[in-house]
């Protein structure tokens, strides 16, 4: 398993076909596994999104999770998922025509990139802990659609292709990985703080409409920021905040 082009200390296991990457990090890291390891595939079988959904998943698109180790307490990795939106936001805006990027490409919480409204690319976050010493094991699934989109999303959804984009998913993994590794460093050094002022910098203004989907049921209101652990942060109707740690956001 050569780095293959990726930062130093990152390995890469390239797979023609799997059921889904983030399920093969967890059975190796079930199996002792502590990274850093790249997991790509061409396609996958039973590719999954956030809540247990599905995540078309056809050769041509990029299909990675990251496996890793990581010195820190449990109740941050949560935050990964910010990390990782900022490092993703930053590759596919280097990709684009600086006129398409700006404005027209941001980040929804808590892990979907989108292009002109509709989904570009998502992220699936998944921990757990590493007995014994003060670190968590993560995997940072990563979906980008690079020459199709599903049409099945209940959402709008489109590709890098459609703004002429031409790129290998090998390529641009190499591209995706560089960019993480950048971010997963800063945080590890300075903290969320300047990790959650990037995030809220490339997502889509403040003060957009909203509605939540979560276990306090359906809530629409206004995004008014993230809260200093990551948190959605809504403005509702009577001008009281509300906080989202988990759900469902749809943009109105």
């Amino acid at each position: 398993m050569p780095h293959d082009g990726l930062p130093a200390g990152y390995r890469l296991l390239s797979l023609e076909s799997v059921d889904s990457t983030n399920a093969e990090a967890l059975r190796r890291a079930q199996a002792r596994e502590t990274g850093p390891l790249w997991i790509r595939a061409d396609r996958q079988t039973g590719g999954r999104g956030r809540s247990g959904r599905s995540w078309s998943s056809p050769p041509g698109n990029l299909y990675a999770s990251l496996l890793i180790r990581l010195a820190v307490p449990p109740e941050r990795a949560s935050e990964l998922s910010l990390v990782a939106g900022v490092a993703l936001h930053r590759t596919i805006a280097m990709l684009l025509p600086t006129e398409t990027a700006a404005g027209r490409l941001y980040l929804k919480w808590p892990n979907d990139l989108l292009l002109d409204a509709a989904k570009l690319a998502g992220i699936l976050i998944e921990s757990s802990i590493t007995p014994g010493t003060p670190a968590i094991t993560a995997i940072i699934g990563i979906g980008i659609n690079v020459a199709t989109h599903p049409d099945d999303l209940g959402r709008a959804a489109t590709h890098l292709g459609l703004y002429g984009v031409e790129t290998e998913p090998a390529q641009l993994l190499k591209r995706v990985a560089a960019a993480l590794d950048l971010e997963i460093k800063a945080w590890l050094a300075r903290g969320f703080r300047p990790i959650r002022e990037e995030w809220t910098a490339r997502a889509h203004r403040l003060g957009v409409e909203v509605s939540v989907n979560g276990k306090a049921g359906r809530i629409e209101g206004q995004f008014a920021g993230l809260a200093e652990d990551g948190a959605l942060v809504i403005k509702l109707p009577d001008g009281s905040e509300h906080r989202v740690s988990y759900g469902d956001v749809s943009l109105i």
